[in-house]
Order: C-alpha cells, then structure tokens, then sequence
C-alpha cells in the first residue's frame, strides 16, 4: 500500500493532533492537562504504544501481502508507488476545478494586440478558485443582508449587549456565592448558629489577648456595650477588622491573616455579643452609635436609652 506520509512523520503528525486537541477541549485551567489529570498521560502514553502497535502490524501485513504476490503484480505495484501525487487523478481534478491553467504552446492565442515597449498583455480568465470565492460573497451577502436588514436578527451590537447583560447576572449570581468576595460595602450581618460559632472561633484564636474571652476588654476596647470608637453595625466593625483601627494606636490590619468571609464571621460574632454584660467590664470608650439606616422607631429608643444612661 503507497503511504503518503512516511511511518516517522505520520506516527508524531497524528500524536500530537491528538495530544492539542485534548489540551483544547479539556479546561484544566493554567496549567497543561496532562500535568493536572495524571489520567490524561496515562491514555496519551497508551495511545502512542498502540499507535507505533498498529504501524508494525500494517507493515508486517504489508510485507506478508507482498511476498503472496506474483511477479506480475508485484511489478504493477512498484509502477503505482512510482506514480506522483501531482500525476494522480484527484489531485488534477481538484485542480482543475481551482485553476485553469492553459498550456504555454497555446499562448499565442491569448496575446493581445497590446504592447507598451516590447511588454506584452495575454488575454488570461480569471482562476476558477477566484470566481467562486467572488460569487460565494455575493450570495453571503443577500444573505446577511435579508437577515439582519429585513428580518431584523440581532446585529453585533445587540449581540455584545445582550452577552454583557447575561455576564453581569453571572457575576452578580457568582458573587452571592462567593463568600470571599464581600467588602465593606457589600458585607451583611450574619446571623445563622453556623456562622456565629466560626466566628467565635476566629476571635479565640485571635482577639481574646486584646478584648478577653468574653469580649469585655483588655489592651482593646470592650466590645460588649454600646459605644464604639469607629463605629458600629457590620459594615464599620468588617471594615475596622479589615484595615485596622486608629494610626499608632489601634488594632492591626486583619485582612493579610483572615479572608473577607472569616472577617465577616467574626465581626457578626462580636455584634451578636451586644448587651452581654461580661464580668468587670472596661469603661465605654467612643461614643453610642446609632445606625442612621434603622427605623425611625428604633433610632428613637436607642436616644431615649442614652438619655435614661446619660441620668
């Protein structure tokens, strides 16, 4: 059997055909899949063993087959290897169907009468390829002009926005989740039993050598009264963890030691410890914080509570 490519070029041509599209159409991420799923090189390194398998097994047929033959036959099969790919009947079909060419014996018949200094004009058609490619343009183009002109099918543009729209719901959905995510502005105050113990966790392991076990104060404020020196609710106690408290003076910046959501846990811990009048507590330090976004009704009980305080 006549082989275009040879057996050393066709056995790595093929392998590595493989070997890309795997890379393409598996997501491993920064890094080349075969290195992330050890799977992966396992079947690459199989696939190769029965690719080299299968090509000693054609060749040992190939050679079985050839000494079956006659005299004769071998001989036709010598003459059909000799034969060029350029010589075959495909490949001139197929370029025929390209290019026109027209013999040099026949170029007289295409000189035109012109002749500018001895430089003469033949009288060539343009290549086939050429045409069709011109006359496939101009059907695309009654074709896009019927569906986005007439039909009114989503252009470019309305296609870019509505993927931009799609994209930002994705990221807004992602972002729910993505508990790591939060910042000062978009942090909530968590309240599930599972949250809270995470959070008290965190504050044993972190905060008892400032605030004291039961948050009551040490070297830090007391974190159990009304007042605070940064001020208080979720958003003002995560972004205090986070970035630290007063120049010089105040708690360190926590956001290189603990991620948004462990902050997030522990500052819910410390709000839901409001009121809890630990043992000795230290003097209130800052002043009462009153939450400029809760109800009326309730920012007006908090007042009378620092007035009944106050007497």
């Amino acid at each position: 059997m006549k082989k275009i490519l040879p057996v050393y070029l066709r056995v790595p041509i093929i392998f590595f055909a493989v070997f890309l599209a795997m890379e393409y159409f598996i997501d491993s991420g920064d890094r080349p899949a075969f290195l992330k799923y050890p799977m992966i090189s396992v079947f690459l390194a199989v696939f190769l063993f029965l690719l080299i398998a299968i090509e000693m097994v054609v060749a040992a047929v190939d050679n079985v087959t050839y000494h079956l033959l006659t005299e004769e036959q071998r001989r036709q099969l010598e003459e059909a290897k000799e034969v060029k790919i350029t010589d075959s009947k495909l490949y001139k079909k197929i370029k025929k169907w390209l290019v026109k060419d027209r013999p040099i014996e026949e170029e007289g018949e295409l000189l035109l009468s012109h002749d500018y200094d001895g430089i003469k004009e033949l009288d060539n058609d343009l290549p086939p390829w050429w045409t069709k490619l011109f006359y496939a343009c101009i059907v695309f183009a009654f074709i896009y002009l019927a569906k986005y002109h007439i039909f009114g099918h989503d252009d470019q543009t309305k296609e870019f926005e509505t993927e931009m729209a799609e994209a930002k719901l994705a990221v807004e959905e992602y972002k729910k989740t993505a508990k790591d995510l939060i910042d000062a502005e978009t942090v909530t105050l968590l309240t599930d039993a599972g949250d809270i113990a995470a959070g008290k966790a965190v504050f044993q392991t972190n905060c008892i050598a400032c605030h004291r076990p039961d948050a009551g104060g040490a070297i830090g404020p007391n974190l159990t009264d009304d007042h605070w020196i940064l001020g208080g609710g979720i958003k003002n106690v995560f972004h205090t963890i986070t970035e630290g408290g007063r120049d010089g003076k105040g708690m360190v910046a926590w956001k290189g030691t603990l991620k948004p959501s462990e902050i997030q846990q522990v500052a819910s811990y410390v709000l839901s410890l409001q009121g809890s009048n630990p043992k000795d507590p230290k003097p209130a330090e800052g002043e009462v914080w009153v939450d400029e976004n809760a109800p009326k009704e309730a920012g007006a009980k908090t007042e009378e509570a620092k007035t009944v305080a106050q007497n």
